[in-house]
């Protein structure tokens, strides 16, 4: 990518809503720390919370060292796989440089808030077992190693997925959705299943907080999806409508089959099914019109509402469902860019229902790829983190909860005083243990 330093292609709208969508889509990593905190049990909810938290420190270094000049730097041999090294630690880029009508700083730092979530997103597949400190070297060496390459390939105007295969992907399902899905299948296969998996049940401990991360989640997403048509513009309102009407029907498609097959809809249901609509609109929301989203987010409502069922019949300890919700409805979404696709919001290719045949074709093989890459990588990477300091917890932490165990804090400690940093500095009467 070529970065010009001259102002004068500055659009100052496009530039005030890509400000705005970065901060949106910031905002969707602690939505998700809460979304999963909820989700496990109350002894490891802190660490829930804390493996979020931590990937937005760890990424964001590995960003701005190394990652951004990868992903879309000028790309490397002409290949279309990786992206050069001409701007390690943001070299040669100045207030002044700009990609399209947007300063590249703010380019950078949006598209950082991806590679953020994205590794965020992992962790819900391996809760309640993982080391923390192998935890955050895994998100550095997967960042550089499985999210850059994959970014490259799908925005960079270099990527070859884009560029020579011409698949589409608007705003991240190859990219984030399938990445960290299948990621978080193989990290899950490295780590096994849970103590008690399949024997205990293991629900969420508060639906409430996991009913507030999913609002947050939905709300960063208008940046998410909308900011990625990178400019204030008609296809940025395009985009913030089907992703609404995406996470609406895909909301209530999960409700209406849990009310079907189990009698009741739930909260966690209505939770899980806007997730999953927004998951699989996040690829397609630029490419089809919005009877299209309707349809693509009820599709993954439905058949989400039944894959997150998968891992006990196929034995693999999903945690939270990241394999059965951002796996599936990314694979969702972005096949059916190649039914849906029109060519009002794409300017040329079109889908089956417009007369495209070749489009499916091609997005079924960016499926492919990206998620057999995603899985071999992480799955290596695994491996080796595993081999060299352990990945997994001791089972004894795991028992006790990864709160106390790791942190020496715990969640809900509503009597006195006795875990944590304020605890070493409190008056020594005060000290006790929590019940």
């Amino acid at each position: 990518m070529l970065l010009a330093d001259t102002t004068a292609g500055l659009d100052t709208g496009d530039t005030a809503w890509l400000l705005a969508s970065t901060a949106l889509v910031l905002l969707m990593t602690p939505g998700l720390a809460l979304f999963y905190g909820g989700m496990v049990r109350t002894k490891s909810a802190l660490n829930m919370i804390m493996m979020s938290f931590v990937s937005i420190a760890v990424v964001t270094v590995i960003w701005l060292l190394a990652g951004y000049s990868l992903a879309f730097g000028p790309d490397l041999g002409g290949l279309g796989l990786i992206g050069g090294l001409d701007h390690l630690g943001m070299a040669g880029i100045t207030p002044a440089s700009l990609t399209g009508r947007v300063p590249t700083l703010l380019f950078a730092t949006f598209q950082l808030t991806f590679a953020i979530i994205t590794a965020a997103l992992i962790s819900g597949a391996v809760a309640d077992r993982a080391k923390f400190g192998a935890w955050v070297l895994f998100t550095a060496v997967w960042t550089l190693l499985v999210y850059v390459p994959v970014a490259h390939w799908v925005f960079a105007p270099g990527g070859w997925i884009l560029s020579r295969l011409g698949a589409l992907d608007f705003a991240g399902g190859l990219v984030v959705e399938i990445n960290c899905g299948a990621s978080g299948l193989a990290l899950a296969l490295v780590l096994g299943p849970r103590l008690g998996f399949k024997k205990e049940a293991m629900r969420p401990h508060n639906l409430p907080l996991v009913l507030l991360g999913a609002g947050l989640l939905w709300f960063g997403w208008f940046g998410f999806n909308a900011g990625s048509a990178l400019g204030a513009n008609g296809t940025a309102a395009a985009v913030l409508l089907n992703t609404q009407a995406a996470g609406c029907t895909g909301l209530l498609g999960w409700l209406l089959v849990e009310k079907k097959r189990d009698g009741h809809a739930t909260t966690l249901g209505a939770a899980s099914g806007a997730v999953a609509g927004l998951v699989a609109i996040t690829p397609s929301c630029g490419s089809v019109d919005l009877l299209g989203a309707l349809v693509i987010g009820l599709a993954a409502g439905v058949v989400c509402c039944y894959a997150v069922s998968w891992k006990f019949r196929f034995g693999y300890d999903d945690s939270l469902d990241v394999v059965g919700v951002h796996l599936v409805a990314g694979v969702i979404g972005t096949v059916l860019i190649g039914v849906f696709a029109s060519a009002v919001m794409t300017g040329g290719a079109t889908g089956l229902l417009h007369g495209g045949f070749a489009q499916i074709g091609r997005q079924l093989l960016a499926v492919l790829v990206v998620g057999g890459y995603a899985f071999g990588v992480t799955y290596g990477i695994g491996k080796v983190i595993d081999r060299v300091m352990g990945f997994r917890a001791p089972a004894e932490h795991e028992l006790t909860g990864l709160d106390l165990a790791v942190h020496a804090e715990t969640a809900y400690d509503h009597g006195v005083l006795g875990h944590g940093s304020a605890a070493s500095h409190a008056p020594t009467a005060v000290k006790a243990p929590v019940a």
